[in-house]
């Protein structure tokens, strides 16, 4: 993985694929969706020893987050799990045999013959054939096996985050617009917003009745204070900024992209709560729609 371009990835992916050796043969399940973590849930053969602490290490390397699972079947070869004859049974049953027909013919009992097929019915005559298999190198197999599996797994989760990154770039872009269009709002309103609080001022100075300017003065700037959006603004556009250059960077950044959109969320909601204006208002709504489209995506980041 060393050396490759930084990517986002998806942490939904899927992979799966067969292989033999060893007597046996095998298939892989691997799977993953989306996590606060890094969930490993492993479902392989206890008694090959070593394996699941391989799969484990090779799954930690590579990935970062996500409720990921592996499944692994494996099963015997035909060969290796044949009938084989238990010497030592059907001697047992040969010499009880013969006692039975020579006590039957003692008592002038005639018994039909018995043949193969009969005598090895009998159970207990023909056993299951079981091989003890080299769980190392069974374990070194599957151990090699399983990378590429994982490697198509990887592959599938960077295709799927370069199609997410697209769309948050998209939506990155209408926010960036959107903020552009705030701006150009908040200017434009300036006169009418300054002209408020003159008009304002005036009033309460006429009906104050000895009131102290200077407080009434103050009281006035905290109110132009609280209508001015320049901060939000400028704070939309660092986040814009600061977002894009996370998604340049490629995965990890699944954490600190979901943070940055909450930042984006609050900022929009102060926007929305201070426009005192239908246009701002407007633009602030749309702002929030397209961050909650943008904080679904980033769900799926890695």
């Amino acid at each position: 993985m060393k050396g490759l371009p930084p990517v986002l990835n998806s942490m939904t992916g899927y992979a799966s694929a067969q292989g033999a050796a060893h007597e046996f043969g095998w298939s892989w399940e691997l799977r993953s969706v989306n996590g606060k973590g890094l969930d490993l849930r492993l479902r392989v053969p206890d008694w090959v020893e070593g394996l699941e602490t391989g799969l484990r290490g090779q799954l930690g390397k590579a990935l970062a987050r996500g409720n990921v699972s592996v499944s692994l079947k494996l099963q015997s070869d035909d060969q290796a799990s044949g009938l084989v004859l238990n010497q030592t049974q059907l001697a047992h049953v040969l010499t009880a045999m013969s006692e039975v027909e020579q006590q039957a013919m003692d008592a002038g009992v005639t018994l039909a013959p018995a043949n193969a097929a009969d005598v090895l019915a009998l159970r207990g005559v023909m056993d299951q054939a079981v091989s003890t298999p080299d769980t190392a190198a069974l374990c070194q197999a599957l151990t090699a096996d399983f990378a590429p599996v994982l490697q198509s797994f990887l592959e599938m989760r960077a295709h799927e985050g370069a199609a997410l990154a697209d769309v948050l770039s998209g939506q990155l872009d209408q926010i960036a617009a959107l903020t552009t269009q705030a701006a150009e709002i908040a200017k434009s309103r300036a006169p009418e917003v300054e002209a408020h609080l003159r008009s304002t001022l005036a009033k309460v100075m006429d009906n104050a009745g000895g009131a102290d300017e200077t407080r009434v003065a103050q009281e006035l700037a905290l109110l132009a204070v609280k209508a001015d959006v320049t901060e939000e603004i400028d704070r939309l556009g660092a986040h814009v900024t600061a977002a894009r250059e996370l998604i340049a960077a490629g995965s990890p950044i699944g954490r600190k992209l979901d943070f940055l959109a909450q930042e984006f969320n609050r900022e929009a909601n102060t926007l929305c709560s201070k426009a005192q204006n239908t246009g701002l208002t407007t633009v602030g709504i749309e702002l929030k729609a397209v961050i909650d489209q943008m904080r679904e995506q980033v769900q799926n980041v890695e």
